[in-house]
């Protein structure tokens, strides 16, 4: 049979396939046993379908999708071990009844800081490393400075050996890089910078051994040790008296914490006694011949101690130890309002209405660093009478008016508080026009002036006639300098 026969009976026989439209007829007309079947099944799903809630089809996915993505991440072997335990980040501290643990911690934080300083240049490396400079400097010199360029910079920090690495990289030679023509910095800046770098890990590391908590900061206590270890070291207070050591050292704990606790949180970053200039103060009275002036204006000094001891038992006239409102009015020119004293008793630390000594050098240290933020805002916690965080008009009539009165009672024409008002509020210029804020009174850079008219009449009148004083001031140096 060749091919053309078989054509011709192939499009004689009609098609069954459910393709062709005679087929599809057909499946119509008699779906047959195979296909009544599989339309039973189907017909019987899809009223299962209808059965079924929202939510039951919801969860039947939610099932499916853990299902497959359980199959999907298991094929996925994560070839780090690391990854198959989380690391432990957080140790508890020990308790107070764990004496071993704590032993233990004390021991492993000590062996930690010896190691750290021995990583320190000790005196005759750093003698070494001034050698190695001199030696390779880069003429020509600057007056009598001595400089060096980079490539000689390197081949110090080579001979140097590893403890100094740290100081030769780029980035500290382009720190000390000025203006030098030869692109030169110079020797002596660099070796500063090192002495600088090598005093500040040897201070962190002493103030850590303090560190009793071991969390980077230093409670009250912890301060006053290390400060009264400290004295025997230091040459300006060999002349103090030992039974005088524990109210120095309350002076000088507490300009630390006036300045640096502001929260009152009862302890001080190491990092913030390090970044302020009240150690190199304190560790300046190593000097034998620290001149007069500057232990006069250094808190720390020996002189200062106790001029401001000096005053507080001056003002205890009852000698119980304490000061009351009273004793206090007497402070300086004893010109202040009992107004603006009536509120330090109110919002200070009082002992049955009495001052202590710490007490006193918070407000000591506020009036004469006026101009500090910390001070500042000392003060205007005061102010604040309505504890509202401004002063609006009513709160500068409050304490303004006690000034009128003091200068009626010595004899002095009142002033119009319309005019100090508008005053006070061109001198600080705050955001709200009716509203003086703290931090309006640290940007305008007046807080001192402000606070001052407001709370001491010798400090209004020295305000009030400025002018006057200015001229008189300038009337006696040109007398001295005509004779």
């Amino acid at each position: 049979m060749d091919w053309k026969e078989i054509l011709r009976r192939r499009l004689a026989t009609p098609s069954t396939s459910p393709h062709s439209e005679f087929g599809r007829s057909r499946l119509l007309r008699d779906p047959g046993p195979k296909h009544r079947e599989l339309g039973g099944r189907w017909m019987g799903r899809s009223s299962t379908f209808e059965k079924k809630s929202e939510q039951e089809l919801k969860d039947e996915e939610m099932d499916l999708f853990t299902k497959y993505y359980s199959e999907w991440k298991g094929g996925r072997k994560n070839t780090n071990e690391f990854y198959k335990t989380i690391p432990r980040f957080y140790y508890r501290l020990p308790a107070e009844d764990e004496v071993l643990l704590q032993k233990l911690r004390e021991e492993s934080r000590a062996v930690f800081l010896q190691r750290k300083s021995r990583e320190l240049l000790d005196n005759e490396e750093l003698q070494n490393l001034w050698f190695l400079l001199d030696k390779h400097q880069t003429p020509p010199m600057i007056g009598e400075e001595a400089m060096i360029n980079y490539e000689n910079f390197l081949k110090v920090g080579e001979k140097a050996g590893p403890k100094c690495k740290q100081f030769f990289t780029a980035k500290v030679f382009a720190k000390l890089l000025h203006t030098d023509s030869y692109g030169r910095i110079s020797i002596m800046q660099f070796f500063n910078y090192v002495m600088r770098k090598v005093w500040l890990h040897q201070t962190r590391i002493g103030l850590s051994l303090y560190d009793v908590a071991g969390q980077g900061y230093l409670r009250e206590s912890d301060l006053e040790n290390y400060i009264l270890e400290l004295i025997p070291t230091l040459p300006q207070l060999d002349g103090l008296e030992k039974s005088f050591y524990s109210f120095y050292v309350c002076t000088a704990v507490r300009k630390f914490f006036f300045f640096l606790d502001p929260l009152r949180t009862g302890k001080i970053k190491i990092q913030d006694i390090l970044a302020c200039s009240f150690l190199d103060d304190l560790l300046e009275l190593r000097d034998e011949e620290l001149s007069k002036e500057s232990q006069e204006t250094n808190w720390f000094s020996a002189p200062s101690a106790l001029r401001v001891y000096g005053q507080y038992l001056n003002l205890d006239k009852d000698h119980n130890g304490m000061l009351s409102k009273e004793e206090l009015s007497r402070y300086g020119t004893a010109t202040m309002t009992n107004v603006f004293l009536d509120r330090v008793f109110q919002e200070c630390l009082t002992y049955d209405g009495e001052m202590d000594y710490k007490t006193y050098l918070d407000f000591v240290l506020a009036l004469e660093n006026r101009k500090e933020p910390a001070a500042l805002q000392y003060i205007f916690k005061l102010l604040d009478i309505e504890n509202k965080g401004y002063l609006n008009v009513f709160s500068l009539n409050y304490f303004f008016r006690a000034i009128q009165e003091l200068m009626k009672i010595h004899g002095q024409d009142p002033v119009s508080f319309q005019d100090v008002k508008d005053e006070i509020f061109d001198m600080v210029k705050p955001k709200d026009p009716l509203k003086i804020s703290l931090q309006d009174l640290i940007n305008s850079n007046q807080g001192d002036t402000v606070t001052t008219i407001l709370i001491d009449l010798n400090g209004f009148w020295t305000y009030e006639n400025r002018e006057a004083l200015v001229a008189n001031d300038n009337e006696n140096s040109t007398d001295l300098d005509d004779t």
